[in-house]
């Protein structure tokens, strides 16, 4: 709930100036400065949303030619699978810290306030949130895909070793991916709790988390459809694969781990001390 002047009631003078000055603090803190940008995110213009959600599409495809150009200069060995998953960071890094519309990075912060206060509304504020995004995440990757498959932006061993990379998504079901969209999605949404805290660290922050994504096989399904589109420009697997094989499934699990599992959890967490604030 909040008073006459639109800040909650449950937190203190000194909490509510930490929230507008984006400061670290206690859960409560953190808490309310992702709840206000999930806020802001919802009212935020179509357009708008579109075209970050476009830019971080593309930009995140940095982490799958990231990969494969690693991947193309070591041999075939367990530790050489461990290194070359730091190429898969750059783009989350290019992505997380340009402030980019990336589904489940930016858009579990607009699960809290609908988790805060949930209406018919603000539910379908927050679909009209995950469409856009997600849509304009989906054609940014399908440009560098075909632009990779061309040969336009990589040369040939960097293609082989993405194609090689990709490969990895048809040796699981449905059921497989979605249950590696799960810590994906989880892992990817607690940037949003952590990096508040991060300050200086941010950087190393992004770069621990999703080298962890990469290392353990989880399922993105931005950065994965970027690898299921280049496996079907390829000619390696169908359309119908495309969207019912991988983004299905892979967006399922990221909305359980993400939007859904991390949101519940971090609203849990605070959710007796913003009340007992506001008796």
């Amino acid at each position: 709930m909040s008073d006459e002047g639109g800040e909650p009631d449950h937190l203190d003078a000194e909490e509510r100036e930490a929230v507008e000055e984006r400061e670290t603090g206690s859960a409560v803190v953190i808490y309310e400065v992702i709840r206000k940008a999930g806020a802001d995110e919802l009212a935020r213009p179509a357009t708008g949303l579109f075209f970050s959600a476009l830019a971080a599409g593309i930009g995140v495809c940095a982490s799958l030619i990231g990969v494969a150009t690693l991947r193309a200069g070591l041999p075939d060995a367990r530790w050489a699978e461990l290194v070359s998953s730091l190429g898969y960071t750059i783009g989350f890094v290019i992505v997380v810290l340009g402030n980019l519309q990336l589904f489940t990075e930016a858009t579990v912060s607009a699960v809290l306030p609908v988790v805060a206060e949930p209406r018919a509304v603000n539910f379908g504020r927050l679909a009209r949130l995950w469409g856009i995004v997600l849509i304009g995440n989906l054609v940014g990757t399908l440009i560098v895909a075909a632009m990779m498959a061309q040969g336009w932006i990589v040369d040939e061993a960097t293609l082989i070793g993405a194609l090689e990379f990709s490969s990895h998504l048809l040796t699981n079901d449905f059921g497989r991916t979605l249950v590696l969209g799960i810590p994906a999605g989880f892992l990817i949404a607690s940037l949003a709790w952590v990096l508040p805290n991060a300050r200086e660290n941010s950087f190393w922050v992004v770069v621990a988390i999703t080298w962890l994504v990469a290392a353990g096989g989880f399922a993105h399904v931005v950065v994965g459809s970027a690898e299921a589109w280049l496996l079907w420009l390829a000619g390696r697997a169908g359309l119908d694969w495309v969207a019912f094989g991988f983004v299905l499934p892979a967006f399922l699990g990221n909305v359980i781990g993400g939007s859904g599992l991390f949101a519940l959890i971090a609203h849990g967490q605070v959710k007796e001390e913003m009340e007992g604030g506001a008796d």
